[in-house]
């Protein structure tokens, strides 16, 4: 089902940027209001699609109008068509088979990026069953933002990351929340934190509930 937001193949999406006017010799500067959900899976997508020169603005526009920088209102200027090529995959996707075939296996750590009430399975106010996959980690993606409202320093990051996985190896890793969007703060703050890159399950927890088979845990 590939979850509640299944991401697109990479044609379309070679597609849709070039409609847009996207270039493969551009830079891509994404950002959100404030934090990096929405813009930080713009982010996972474009690396997917082989771009490599590709950042997240940290703070969103929150931090960019407290800085003093200007901001334009109403529509821009028509884009031209371009020609976007796809590349190498940049960045690495998991599939639910992918997951299921390695589950319990020391070569993949799960990290859940969802609420702890959410991943213990205490409540689920968006999809049928409620809890995790088994062996998973729980890792809120709200932990790796400070009260500014940026990623926190890489060296705290990595500090917090290091105690979550205990050894395990972050090239292990495959990130998940519950449909894909949520879980791309802890892969950048991995990155940011000189742990990545990582894999990311896209389809996450409304892809691995929707199949009743799957094994699910609730702690």
């Amino acid at each position: 089902s590939g979850g509640r937001h299944p991401l697109p193949n990479r044609e379309r999406l070679a597609t849709w940027l070039s409609s847009i006017g996207f270039a493969n010799d551009m830079q891509a500067v994404v950002y959100d209001r404030n934090g990096a959900n929405y813009c930080g899976r713009l982010w996972w997508m474009l690396k997917w699609a082989g771009h490599d020169a590709v950042a997240v603005l940290d703070g969103g526009l929150q931090a960019w109008i407290a800085a003093g920088n200007p901001v334009a209102s109403g529509e821009e200027p028509s884009h031209f068509q371009s020609n976007f090529e796809l590349g190498t995959p940049l960045r690495q996707l998991a599939t639910v088979a992918d997951v299921q075939q390695r589950l319990g296996q020391p070569g993949q750590t799960i990290v859940d990026a969802r609420a702890t009430p959410r991943y213990r399975g205490e409540v689920e106010p968006l999809d049928p069953v409620a809890g995790h996959i088994p062996g998973a980690l729980n890792r809120p993606f709200g932990l790796n933002i400070g009260p500014d409202g940026k990623f926190k320093p890489a060296a705290q990051l990595r500090a917090e990351f290091d105690a979550l996985l205990q050894g395990h190896a972050p090239a292990s890793v495959v990130h998940q929340c519950g449909s894909g969007v949520s879980a791309v703060p802890n892969v950048l703050a991995m990155e940011i934190a000189g742990l990545g890159p990582t894999a990311l399950f896209a389809g996450s927890w409304s892809e691995w509930c929707s199949d009743p088979s799957r094994p699910v845990e609730r702690s």
